[in-house]
C-alpha cells in the first residue's frame, strides 16, 4: 500500500545577473523583516507582557512598508516577507512547546540565505519556473525528474556559503511500501568503523573531513593572510567554503546510501540513543565525532523507515551494550574505549563493536515483544529510567549492574537470542525505550 507525503526536490540553478541581484535583495529584505518582527515581539513581551502573533506582525509589515526608511521592502515580492513572519511564528510555537530554544536574530554573514515563495508568487509550467518580480525563468539543472503530474506548493531559493544557488520544490509524492522482509539488524555507531551490524559486517568510516584536511588548512591559511574587508579576502572565504561544501556533500551522499540500504534490506533496525551534543565536548574526539555525523544518519534512517513502513527502535543510552556478553549475559565491570576485543568468563571472545550490535538487536526485539513504546529519557544523569525493565530471576545474579534494581514492570521475562535474532525463552536484563 502506498502513501502520499510532502517531499522536497532540490536542484542546482544558475540565475542570470539580474535574477541574482533580485534574489540577493529579497534575501536581505527577508532577513530585515524577520529581525524587525523578532525585536518587536521580544520588546512587547519584555516591557508590556504583551503577546504578539503572526497577524499583528503582518500588520506591522504593512506599516513598515509605508515608512520612508523601509520603503525598499516594496521593491521585492511580498510573499517571501510574509513567509518569514510565518517561520518566526513557527519558531515561537516550537519554543513555547519546549522543542527549541528562543528564536535568534539572523546574521548577514552567518545565517542561511533563502527565500520561500508560495503558489501566488511563482508560475511553474512545462519545467519552466518563473518567480515573482522576474521576467524570465530560472535556469535549473533537472538532475532527476519530479513526480508525474507534480504541482509544487512552495518553492525555496537559497544560496550556500560557497556561492552555489539551489531551488527546492515541495511536492506531493507517492511513496510505495517496500516489500515486507523478516530480517532485523542491530547497528552500533563508532569511529574506527562508522557502523557495525549485528551480522558482523563493519562499514568503514571514510573520514571525509580528514581526507580534505590538508586542502582545508591551506585554504584557511590563505584566508588568514588577506586583509579584512578586501575583495581578495572575500574570494579566499569562498574557497574555504567550497572545501567545506565538498566535505559535506560527500558525507551526505554516503549516509544517504547507507540509510537507504539498511531500510531496504531490514524490517526492524535497532540503534542506540547517542547524545552527540555531550560527546563532542571531548576535545580529543570532537572533530572525529562531528565528521561521523551520527545524528544526521539517525534522522535519515527514521524518516526513510517511516516512508517505507519499516520500524526503527532506539535503545536507551545507558544500556551497557559493550559490556554485556551476548552469549551468556554476564556484565563486565569495566570496558574502556581502548579495549576492542575481550574474553568473557564463559570463554566467548568478543569483538567489542559486533558484541554491542548484537546486544542492541536483542534489546530492541525485546521491546517489540513486550510492547514498550515510550520516548527516551532526556535527563543528563543516570537517575532517568525507561518504561520497561526486563529481568529473568537468576539471569544476572551476582553480577553488578549500572542499571540498578527492579523487576519487570510489564510482568514478563522475554528475551532474545541475538545470534538468531528471534524471540526465545532465555533471560536478558535490559533497560529499553521507544519503539517507533
Amino acid at each position: 500500500m502506498s502513501r502520499t507525503v510532502k517531499r522536497a526536490f532540490k536542484y542546482r540553478c544558475y540565475p542570470t545577473g539580474a535574477q541574482a541581484a533580485e534574489l540577493a535583495r529579497t534575501f536581505g529584505c527577508v532577513r530585515k523583516v524577520y529581525n524587525l518582527a523578532l525585536a518587536a515581539r521580544t520588546e512587547a513581551w519584555t516591557l508590556r507582557r504583551e503577546r504578539v502573533n503572526y497577524n499583528a506582525t503582518s500588520a506591522m509589515l504593512t506599516a513598515w512598508k509605508q515608512t520612508e526608511e523601509l520603503a525598499f521592502l516594496n521593491d521585492v515580492s511580498s510573499v517571501p516577507l510574509q513567509q518569514a513572519l510565518r517561520h518566526l511564528q513557527s519558531g515561537f510555537a516550537n519554543f513555547f512547546a519546549g522543542r527549541a530554544g528562543y528564536p535568534s536574530f539572523k546574521s548577514k554573514k552567518k545565517s542561511r540565505r533563502s527565500a520561500e515563495y508560495t503558489t501566488s508568487a511563482f508560475r511553474f509550467r512545462g519545467g519552466r519556473l518563473i518567480l515573482a518580480k522576474m521576467a524570465g525563468p530560472l535556469d535549473i539543472v533537472w538532475s532527476r525528474p519530479l513526480p508525474e503530474g507534480a504541482s509544487p506548493s512552495t518553492v525555496t531559493v537559497s544560496q550556500d556559503a560557497a556561492g552555489r544557488w539551489y531551488v527546492s520544490l515541495l511536492c506531493d509524492d507517492m511513496i510505495p511500501d517496500a516489500p515486507a522482509v523478516d530480517t532485523a539488524v542491530g547497528v552500533d555507531a563508532g569511529l574506527d568503523s562508522l557502523l557495525t551490524l549485528s551480522t558482523g559486517e563493519k562499514i568503514p568510516n571514510l573520514r571525509h573531513e580528514r581526507a580534505d584536511r590538508a586542502r582545508l588548512a591551506r585554504a584557511q591559511r590563505n584566508l588568514a593572510r588577506k586583509e579584512k574587508g578586501s575583495s581578495n579576502r572575500a574570494k579566499a572565504r569562498v574557497k574555504v567554503a567550497r572545501v567545506h561544501a565538498r566535505i559535506a556533500d560527500r558525507r551526505r551522499d554516503h549516509l544517504h546510501k547507507l540509510s537507504t540500504r539498511l531500510v531496504r534490506d531490514n524490517q526492524t533496525i535497532v540503534i542506540e540513543d547517542l547524545t552527540v551534543r555531550n560527546m563532542v565536548k571531548n576535545r580529543t574526539l570532537a572533530r572525529a565525532i562531528s565528521d561521523a555525523a551520527w545524528r544526521q544518519f539517525r534522522t535519515m534512517l527514521e524518516y526513510k523507515a517511516d516512508w517505507y513502513g519499516r520500524e526503527v527502535i532506539v535503545v536507551d543510552r545507558w544500556y551497557p551494550s559493550s559490556k554485556l556478553c551476548s552469549a551468556c549475559g554476564a556484565l563486565a565491570e569495566q570496558m574502556p574505549l581502548t579495549v576492542r576485543k575481550w574474553t568473557c568468563r564463559c570463554g566467548t571472545v568478543h569483538d567489542r563493536d559486533v558484541n554491542a550490535a548484537r546486544n542492541l538487536l536483542a534489546a530492541g526485539l525485546a521491546v517489540t515483544a513486550c510492547g514498550a513504546g515510550v520516548r527516551p529519557q532526556r535527563e543528563s544523569s543516570r537517575t532517568g529510567r525507561s518504561a520497561v525493565k526486563q529481568e529473568t530471576p537468576g539471569a544476572t545474579q551476582g553480577i553488578p549492574s549500572p542499571l540498578g534494581r527492579g523487576g519487570c514492570q510489564a510482568n514478563c521475562s522475554v528475551s532474545v537470542d541475538p545470534r538468531r535474532a528471534v524471540v526465545s525463552a532465555a533471560g536478558l536484563s535490559t533497560v529499553l525505550i521507544r519503539s517507533k
